[in-house]
């Protein structure tokens, strides 16, 4: 049986797909062709987990369904037992189904039948970017390419605040930015997406979902939804790609619990922002321009919505930097310069700390014949960020407020 909580039956949906504008688009599968797609769902097709059901990766092609091009995609499950129905699930095909630009991963086509409620989406094969700046991973992500990658999710902020019905994303963070193989950013998971303020309207009211950290305070104190509350939480992934912290991590001091409260203080102190940026990154950007990032972030961070800039301006702010630091990049390997920190993963060591998708964290060493592991601010320079899922996902993705209700 599927939850409840939406009040929608399979008549209702399809109903409601057909009037899509854009669902025409879209390819619609059987999920017996979903079943071949994933090798029956096999667990080591599996790329992610999280409160809504399983990620997986598949091939769809002629074996799949007569005269189709082999495509790669992934396939998003919905667990009928999840924390998200079929409320989130519908908006997602309709949003995505109407929606294109570069920076919005592409929604391929759907599955409704029965039960089953699957999504198929173009394949991102470098994963989120929670991945490459939380997860274990061998080589670090530059600089430059954070910049990039957040003029990238700007750009896709941007544009869904200015189609002509606004639409306010309201779960931006680091697990919904995925990664395509030249690492160009794109927005996912819709399932929270609604449409904003219009006309006279200040803003939209609803029922305060979202993830911790991420949510700006005026939105989780009062239910108030307007366009600025997406731009906080970008500001609070552009201060993760800055420091190298999650918004919130218990594992810390207390007083360093909300990263936000913690960082946001020190954004326009250049010698206190220096001893709590990122060490992965030392080295690899001019003082100049991460000032300029550390303001734009503070900006977005504003308590105020009215003290944070719009997403176009934040495109206009970074732009510039963007191409600077490509350019500074570029003419650094070009002389032979240009490194990558490597770390090495030691075996298992179960130090109670969980991640955001509830398993153990593991330490992470520094390859450096160097063994001096001096501690920089409370944290050496070779500490990894702490494991996470490997895909878009978050167990903590759905709801803000836990209520008896699972309606929005």
């Amino acid at each position: 049986m599927r939850n409840c909580e939406t009040g929608t039956n399979l008549q209702v949906i399809n109903q409601d797909l057909r009037q899509g504008p854009g669902n025409g688009d879209l390819d619609i599968f059987t999920y017996e062709e979903m079943k071949l797609a994933t090798k029956h769902f096999r667990p080591d097709q599996v790329l992610g987990d999280g409160g809504f059901g399983f990620v997986y990766k598949g091939v769809i092609n002629d074996s799949v369904r007569p005269g189709y091009k082999t495509t790669t995609v992934a396939i998003k499950e919905l667990d009928p037992e999840g924390l998200q129905g079929d409320r989130e699930w519908l908006a997602e095909v309709n949003y995505l189904g109407q929606l294109r630009h570069p920076n919005l991963v592409k929604l391929i086509g759907y599955c409704c039948e029965g039960d089953h409620r699957l999504l198929v989406y173009e394949y991102m094969a470098s994963g989120s970017l929670e991945k490459h700046l939380f997860l274990r991973v061998r080589a670090t992500l530059p600089w430059d390419k954070r910049l990039k990658i957040a003029l990238d999710a700007a750009k896709g902020l941007a544009f869904l605040h200015g189609v002509e019905k606004p639409i306010i994303y309201r779960d931006f963070k680091t697990s919904n930015i995925l990664l395509d193989g030249d690492f160009n950013a794109k927005l996912s998971d819709f399932g929270l997406a609604r449409m904003g303020p219009t006309g006279d309207q200040t803003h939209v009211s609803t029922r305060v979902m979202g993830t911790y950290g991420y949510a700006a305070p005026e939105y989780v104190m009062t239910g108030h939804l307007t366009a600025r509350s997406d731009v906080y939480g970008f500001g609070v992934v552009l201060l993760e790609m800055l420091i190298g912290r999650r918004a919130m991590d218990k594992s810390r001091p207390s007083r360093e619990h909300n990263l936000v409260e913690w960082a946001r203080p020190l954004l326009n102190h250049s010698k206190k922002l220096l001893r709590i940026l990122d060490p992965r990154i030392e080295g690899q950007y001019s003082t100049k321009i991460l000032m300029k990032v550390a303001n734009l972030a503070y900006q977005c961070l504003s308590q105020n919505p009215k003290g944070r800039p719009v997403m176009s301006q934040v495109i206009e702010i970074l732009e510039p930097l963007v191409t600077h630091e490509l350019s500074r990049e570029e003419v650094s390997l070009q002389n032979g310069g240009g490194c990558v920190t490597l770390y090495e993963v030691p075996k298992m060591e179960s130090n109670g700390l969980k991640s955001e998708s509830g398993r153990e964290a593991e330490p992470v060493k520094n390859i450096n014949s160097n063994n001096n592991n001096k501690q920089w601010n409370g944290r050496s320079k070779s500490e990894p960020p702490k494991e996470c899922d490997l895909y878009d996902v978050s167990p903590d993705d759905v709801q803000i407020e836990r209520s008896s209700s699972a309606c929005v």
